[in-house]
């Protein structure tokens, strides 16, 4: 069969089939996605909704259920071992769905712009329990722009002894930036270490002392 004009032979069919097809319309993908999570949560098939966002600190990951934000995660944490994490303990019905942490992304720009001094969101707690959810509750009474020790907190949640509980709830807090353990340091007024790394944490601390 002779090919047809304006073909060059040595073009794959396939190729010619494709090229008279539309380039991909990212717009049109966008509101295809919206669509599907706007009917995944009304058909109640949406648990955990998920997003990105860029900050000064670096990449967080921002995931959300029915009762509030339940986790930010650094990426230097691994934002997929986070999602397999959620899936795991929530739930694995997670989709990403940005709409659903609009206000999230607002409250966190207007933190890393010195605007916000605290965050005014609904949390869930569930993946926080005992003695650690005790230390996280005290963590945003220390006021923007001050710090604690291990100690400090450790007395201000009502087990003096236990400073290094009080660095294991702080390495494990399921909402740094939100839930601040950025605010907590070393007796001898070093940082100490952080979730997200330690230029993370000078980033945080430098922000707040200086807006």
């Amino acid at each position: 069969m002779n090919a047809p004009m304006n073909a060059p032979e040595h073009v794959p069919e396939a190729a010619r089939l494709f090229a008279g097809l539309p380039e991909r319309d990212d717009a049109a993908m966008d509101r295809l996605r919206a669509g599907l999570t706007e009917r995944a949560a009304r058909e109640g098939l949406l648990d955990v909704a998920y997003r990105t966002v860029d900050t000064p600190a670096g990449s967080l990951l921002l995931a959300a259920t029915e009762e509030g934000l339940v986790r930010t995660a650094y990426a230097v944490q691994d934002h997929e071992a986070v999602l397999q994490q959620l899936a795991d303990r929530i739930s694995p019905r997670i989709l990403h769905a940005p709409a659903r942490l609009d206000e999230a992304s607002r409250q966190l720009d207007a933190y890393f712009a010195g605007r916000r001094r605290r965050f005014d969101l609904p949390l869930d707690w569930r993946l926080s329990t005992g003695f650690r959810r005790q230390v996280l509750a005290h963590l945003p009474e220390i006021g923007y722009g001050r710090t604690e020790s291990y100690a400090q907190v450790a007395a201000a949640s009502g087990s003096p002894r236990a400073v290094r509980a009080v660095g294991t709830a702080c390495a494990t807090n399921p909402l740094p930036v939100v839930v601040p353990c950025h605010r907590v340091i070393r007796s001898d007024g070093s940082a100490g270490r952080y979730a997200g790394g330690d230029e993370a944490k000078r980033i945080l601390l430098t922000l707040e002392t200086t807006a």
